[in-house]
């Protein structure tokens, strides 16, 4: 039988990163238009909220140089990666600047957007809320585009595909 180990939560921050890490999460890049050009964001910390009125979540951390960005968005999209989507992931990742690997568009309210995304959701705004170390931003949904295919995942700390 395998031995399991308990840890006080408050104690040390590892081992409550390393269970998180067993919750298997889809991968999203979020987008908003900034003052210094269109930004992007890698995150697994999506949800949804509400089907009336469309709400969804995601929850930016503070300690990101893109994070600025995001807490004054009015506007922004979350786009769920395809598993064939592995190089937009590595394009936004730390200091990198992706929007030069991808080719985007902008939407009506100037919101960059990445083809071939599984899903899109185009926001505004409709709340935000303390987290912690990152902030809860909940958007109010007016726009989805759908696509086939399948799925990145997050597990473990490595990105994987559904067998």
């Amino acid at each position: 039988m395998t031995e399991i180990t308990t840890f006080e939560a408050t104690d040390n921050a590892l081992p409550f990163r390393d269970a998180l890490g067993r919750f298997a999460t889809g991968v999203t890049l979020v987008t908003t238009q900034s003052d210094k050009g269109p930004i992007g964001m890698v995150a697994n910390s999506f949800a949804s909220v509400s089907l009336d009125p469309p709400l969804v979540l995601w929850s930016p951390a503070r300690s990101s140089s893109r994070f600025p960005f995001f807490e004054r968005a009015q506007h922004f999209a979350i786009h769920v990666l395809s598993a064939e989507q592995a190089d937009i992931s590595m394009a936004f990742g730390r200091g990198a600047a992706g929007f030069d690997l991808v080719s985007h568009g902008p939407n009506d309210q100037g919101v960059p957007l990445i083809e071939g995304s599984l899903a899109r959701f185009e926001c505004t705004t409709h709340a935000t809320h303390d987290g912690g170390d990152h902030l809860i931003m909940v958007g109010r949904v007016g726009r989805v585009t759908l696509n086939d295919g399948h799925p990145m995942i997050f597990h473990g700390g490595k990105f994987r595909t559904l067998a």
